[in-house]
């Protein structure tokens, strides 16, 4: 079992972090030692470590709790599952394609030469994908 402290550590997570995630219902609510003390388990730890990443990849909270259901809930309707997992497949496709479209444009620009005032594209290549209820707003 492992403290906040320890958690935090283990993971990169802020305490204040752990806890907001606890609120949400991202985190189960820990056990609690004798002292009140959070008491954490490696899977908590594990699902942890996964939030984080998927907040680094820029996955919404709403979305990592869909995810979570997938894996912390059997008895969850077929149809809610496939709906669940095609909705992360589109959301997951479309952050990869505005992914490559900037590291395309970065590698051109890292190909030039500061000197000659390079004409960078990378405002108006991300540009076109922000609209209005569009991914990149979540």
């Amino acid at each position: 079992m492992l403290t906040i402290g320890e958690l935090s550590k283990a993971t990169g997570a802020n305490i204040s972090t752990i806890r907001h995630y606890e609120r949400v219902g991202l985190l189960p609510a820990p056990s609690r030692s004798d002292g009140n003390q959070r008491r954490y388990t490696d899977s908590a730890r594990a699902q942890l470590a996964f939030i984080s990443q998927a907040r680094d990849l820029g996955i919404s909270i709403d979305d990592i709790r869909d995810m979570i259901e997938l894996t912390t809930q059997p008895s969850l309707e077929e149809a809610d599952a496939r709906r669940i997992v095609g909705e992360q497949l589109s959301n997951v496709t479309l952050k990869m394609s505005r992914l490559t479209k900037l590291h395309r444009e970065l590698e051109r620009l890292s190909r030039l030469d500061p000197a000659d005032n390079p004409d960078s594209r990378l405002i108006e290549v991300l540009a076109l994908e922000t609209r209005p209820g569009s991914q990149a707003e979540k």
